[in-house]
């Protein structure tokens, strides 16, 4: 992976949290970030150039008027402000490379002097064992911090350690050894003939993204809500506000749109123009 930072453009090198979405259903993670770039200010300072990312080009995603920038696959941005970095991911990662794809982003994070990586992510509603009505959308998280997932800080803000997590599991520690680099990756899992419903979560993106952070010393916490393909909109809002509380981000949206929140331009074409209400 190279890092190919703008022409008089740098990163600030006080940075040392990273945020970073892992690629799921509806999007949320990705939606999240574009939350957060846009909410917070940052600056494009560079884009990542991985052979494991599916190549992609698009307009500019935050400005309301045309600049000549592009979109690309993994782009690189700083909020000075804040002391974080964020990393957009607009494509799909290579099938059967997300392991790769996780440790070259590890190898960044490490050489950009990263101590603290944030990733969102979503998880399929029909897989949620356990539905609380008590309140409203929740959040889970996993962390590095102890070797059973949990973090104080994380319960302190009155979220829940996703219980789906057991190191111990023969797939989180496949994918441990993979990430570790004491295991070949195969094309298949040894064990594959005979899958099992515990086996599904550690073959997603976020947990390749855990597992290999975690490898390399650094920090690592996920975000996690459950959702459905749709408008998730809310559920980004819900993900961009945790990382808020988590990190203590200075949001200041001078306009007033969306909250809080500044809402980037490119969401309001997302689903398209309203309904022609003369055909009802």
């Amino acid at each position: 992976m190279e890092f190919i930072i703008e022409e008089g453009k740098c990163l600030n090198k006080e940075t040392s949290t990273l945020i970073l979405p892992a690629l799921s259903i509806g999007n949320v993670g990705q939606l999240a970030v574009d939350l957060l770039v846009s909410s917070t200010r940052a600056e494009r300072i560079g884009y990542l150039d991985d052979p494991y990312i599916l190549p992609c080009v698009g307009n500019d995603a935050y400005g309301p008027t045309p600049c000549g920038e592009l979109a690309l696959p993994l782009e690189a941005y700083d909020s000075r402000n804040n002391g974080v970095a964020l990393v957009q991911q607009r494509s799909p990662v290579v099938k059967g490379m997300m392991v790769e794809f996780a440790k070259n982003l590890a190898d960044f994070a490490v050489a950009t002097g990263m101590n603290h990586v944030l990733v969102l992510s979503s998880l399929e509603f029909m897989r949620l064992q356990k539905i609380d009505t008590s309140s409203g959308m929740q959040i889970f998280y996993l962390s590095s911090t102890n070797t059973d997932g949990t973090d104080d800080c994380c319960e302190r803000l009155g979220w829940k350690k996703w219980q789906e997590y057991n190191p111990d599991q023969r797939s989180w520690k496949y994918l441990s050894s993979l990430a570790e680099g004491n295991a070949r990756q195969e094309d298949n899992l040894p064990f594959e003939d005979e899958p099992e419903d515990e086996d599904y979560y550690p073959s997603l993106p976020f947990a390749a993204l855990f597992s290999c952070f975690k490898a390399k010393g650094i920090k690592v916490t996920c975000l996690l809500c459950y959702c459905s393909e749709g408008d998730n909109t809310p559920e980004a809002f819900s993900l961009a506000e945790a990382t808020s509380k988590l990190l203590g981000l200075s949001i200041d949206n001078s306009h007033g749109e969306g909250g809080k929140w500044l809402i980037p331009f490119s969401w309001r074409t997302v689903y398209g123009p309203p309904p022609d209400l003369s055909m009802f």
